[in-house]
């Protein structure tokens, strides 16, 4: 088995001292005189750099004898969700038409400003707002497959026509009655240890999953929205926990490839590429150059690069695995760290 290339033993400790977010998922360090392993941001206090030692994974402390700090929890991905909010949320994906107030929150034991603040972190919206995306969700998917409109909406529970259009055309930014023409890009976050991805999902395929703080990710969400008709709504889609599952089997050495279907919406030669990346074995890496060869069309590297640069289906389809032709890591929208993290885990498990 290949040994992970940590960062410098100096730079790790600086960046432990600083709780620099942007090493996280790149090292734990376990604490001799503790017997703990820690997270790169760990607020509990620092000890001396004689007394750590650096791990690329948490398997890999585990083995060494380390226990997980219970202050910065290394074992859990960051922003998991909570296990007092587990249950309204199976509730929720169980029945996406349902009406909660505080009062029926409290029924639940649950605290509504605490469920309120969740939602704002992780989502940027209320949990109540959150609840009307997802029936503004059924609704459009059931007036696309012949629900008149007013039959919807009091299906839904809304009390007037008139409401319900207007959140509905506030939402999507087209009328219910034009349902038919239009598309809905379910959105929803999908939280790894490189941190939470948004996943996309239109006509029971995934469209999007890129990292939430790549680089131009609006740009790429804008020409999404232009390529499919569509707009984009927080919800549910029954591909959603697929992807989950495969992503986990991923980061945990157990998945090569991904079985998910794709939708692929782009130019020509850009499918080509995307396509083309997905030929590329797991572990292996490529140059630009090997990519354009590959493509029968040697002298596009340039275009290569900038399809690979468009693709908005990160990790499925494997842009981290293309690298300069000296070997250098080069252009990654997730950020280079996350490269690194991406083909250090699959030369480790290939």
């Amino acid at each position: 088995m290949n040994t992970i290339i940590l960062p410098d033993r100096k730079i790790m400790y600086k960046a432990l001292l600083h709780k620099d977010s942007s090493f996280e998922g790149i090292f734990f360090v376990g604490v001799k005189t503790t017997g703990v392993f820690c997270r790169p941001t760990c607020t509990a206090r620092k000890p001396k750099i004689e007394n750590v030692e650096f791990f690329p994974t948490t398997k890999e402390a585990l083995q060494y004898g380390y226990r997980p700090c219970k202050v910065c929890h290394p074992l859990q991905q960051n922003g998991e969700t909570p296990e007092w909010l587990k249950d309204l949320l199976k509730e929720i994906e169980q029945n996406q038409i349902i009406k909660l107030k505080d009062s029926d929150l409290r029924e639940r034991n649950i605290d509504p400003t605490r469920v309120r603040r969740w939602f704002k972190k992780h989502h940027g919206i209320t949990f109540q707002a959150y609840l009307r995306l997802l029936r503004v969700n059924v609704a459009f998917g059931r007036i696309k497959h012949g629900e008149k409109v007013t039959e919807s909406a009091f299906n839904l529970g809304y009390e007037s026509l008139s409401g319900f259009t207007e959140y509905f055309k506030k939402t999507t930014g087209f009328t219910p009655s034009k349902s038919k023409d239009k598309k809905i890009v379910t959105v929803t976050r999908i939280l790894t240890p490189l941190g939470p991805m948004l996943a996309g999902a239109v006509d029971k395929k995934i469209c999007l999953l890129e990292f939430v703080d790549r680089r131009m990710i609006e740009t790429q969400l804008e020409r999404l929205k232009r390529y499919l008709n569509a707009e984009f709504v927080p919800g549910q889609n029954e591909l959603f926990a697929e992807l989950d599952k495969q992503l986990k089997e991923y980061f945990d050495g157990t998945r090569k490839e991904f079985d998910v279907p794709l939708s692929l919406p782009g130019t020509e030669f850009q499918v080509k590429v995307w396509k083309e990346l997905q030929r590329i074995p797991y572990g292996i890496t490529r140059s630009y150059q090997q990519q354009a060869v590959a493509l029968k069309n040697p002298k596009a590297i340039r275009a290569v690069a900038k399809a690979n640069g468009d693709n908005r289906i990160a990790i499925i389809i494997p842009c981290h695995r293309v690298i300069g032709k000296d070997g250098q890591l080069v252009g990654y929208g997730g950020g280079m760290w996350r490269k690194q993290f991406l083909l250090n885990l699959e030369k480790i498990n290939n």
